[in-house]
């Protein structure tokens, strides 16, 4: 097979498959390429870039102006509908009517004799509202501060030195102190692990870290409590 190869080599015509071709002569209109039409896409420019010669960079903000305008009002008709539906979650899982009148409690204060501590049921909690006498008032400003385990004066638990109003609930693991009870004369009384309060609800002794919570009140009229 190769001897065969090699004597077709031979004898193959190698010469004038290595002549240069011959010059193609053709007329000078085809050798400009006059005759191809270029579609004209004026009608369909921007006016900013009919101009050929006008760099791109000089007309880009025109030419982004549509796209950022519908990007915007995109976002906009984006932004109040996620508005609508968020509102609409929120007001679904609002509280209802009756839960919100339980919001805010009034007391009747001249139901409440001096010396005397009662209880009421506000947001699911106790509240202790006590009725103090001026040897309780006098004992709770007595105290030195820098004894305490949470320092607070009398004066910054109360807004009418008389009137003590608290949550009834322990600092420590959420049981309902006893009134009356404990080693403070006017306190309060932790049974489930004994947490002592004195008479302004500051822990004096036992695990509880912090004082009883004061929540938020006013006296919206002469013998009438607010809570809430």
């Amino acid at each position: 097979m190769s001897k065969t190869l090699f004597l077709l080599s031979k004898r193959a015509p190698i010469l004038p498959l290595l002549r240069p071709p011959a010059p193609i002569s053709l007329p000078p209109s085809l050798q400009s390429h006059t005759d191809i039409q270029v579609p004209d896409f004026s009608p369909y420019r921007r006016n900013s870039c009919n101009n050929p010669g006008t760099h791109s960079s000089e007309s880009v903000d025109i030419r982004r102006l549509i796209p950022t305008m519908v990007a915007g009002t995109g976002l906009t008709i984006g932004a109040y509908a996620l508005k609508s539906e968020v509102i609409r979650h929120v007001v679904f899982m609002a509280p209802s009517a009756d839960v919100l009148a339980l919001a805010k409690i009034e007391i009747n204060l001249a139901d409440i004799p001096e010396g005397r501590n009662m209880t009421y049921k506000w947001r699911g909690k106790p509240l202790f509202v006590k009725h103090r006498s001026p040897e309780d008032i006098e004992r709770e400003r007595s105290v030195d501060v820098a004894t305490l385990r949470d320092p607070q004066h009398d004066d910054e638990r109360v807004k009418e030195p008389e009137w003590l109003v608290l949550i009834g609930v322990c600092t420590h693991l959420g049981c309902v102190p006893i009134s009356g009870a404990g080693d403070w004369p006017g306190g309060f009384y932790c049974p489930c692990h004994g947490s002592h309060f004195d008479g302004a609800g500051r822990v004096r002794k036992g695990p509880a870290p912090t004082n009883l919570v004061v929540p938020q009140y006013t006296f919206p009229s002469p013998g009438k409590l607010l809570v809430g």
